[in-house]
C-alpha cells in the first residue's frame, strides 16, 4: 500500500475518532450519575513532595484517609490537604462502585462513558500525529519519484 492510500486512511480514521470524541463528550455530560452524598470523617490528611532533579520543580501528592461506616476508605480525587484537617466531618462522594470521591467530577470521570471519552480523545490525538507524518512521507516520496 502506497504511503498516500496510508496518509488518506489515518486522515479517514482521524475524522472517525474526532466525530466520536464529540458525541461522547455530549454524552458524557448529559450521563445520570449515581452516587450517593455522604458525611465522612477524616482520619489522615498527608502531602507528599516530589521533587523533579533535573528541572527543579515539585509536584504534590495528596492522600486523604477517611472512615465511613466503620470502615477506611482512600478519598479520591483530592486537591489539596488543608480542607481536610484530622477528626473533621466533610461531605464525599460515593459511587455505585463503593469508591469515595471528593467531588462529583471523580465520580463522573469514573464511568465506562468517561472511559471510552478519554480513548476516542487520545485515539484522535495519535491518529493526528500518525496522519501528519504519514502525510509528510507521501510528499516526500512524490517528490523522489519525480
Amino acid at each position: 500500500m502506497s504511503m498516500k492510500k496510508k496518509a488518506c486512511l489515518l486522515w479517514c480514521a482521524f475524522v472517525v475518532f474526532l466525530i466520536a470524541t464529540v458525541v461522547m463528550r455530549f454524552v458524557m455530560d448529559a450521563q445520570e450519575l449515581e452516587y450517593e452524598e455522604v458525611e465522612v470523617r477524616v482520619l489522615d490528611a498527608v502531602t507528599t513532595q516530589v521533587r523533579n532533579r533535573s528541572t527543579g520543580t515539585h509536584t504534590d501528592f495528596y492522600e486523604v484517609t477517611v472512615e465511613y461506616n466503620g470502615e477506611s476508605y482512600k478519598l479520591e480525587n483530592v486537591h489539596n490537604t488543608y480542607q481536610y484537617p484530622r477528626g473533621a466531618t466533610v461531605q464525599a462522594y460515593l459511587a455505585n462502585n463503593g469508591r469515595l470521591f471528593a467531588n462529583i467530577e471523580g465520580v463522573s470521570s469514573t464511568t465506562p462513558i468517561a472511559y471510552a471519552y478519554f480513548i476516542c480523545l487520545f485515539g484522535s490525538l495519535g491518529l493526528l500525529f500518525a496522519a501528519a507524518v504519514y502525510s509528510g512521507k507521501a510528499k516526500q516520496e512524490k517528490a523522489a519519484s519525480q
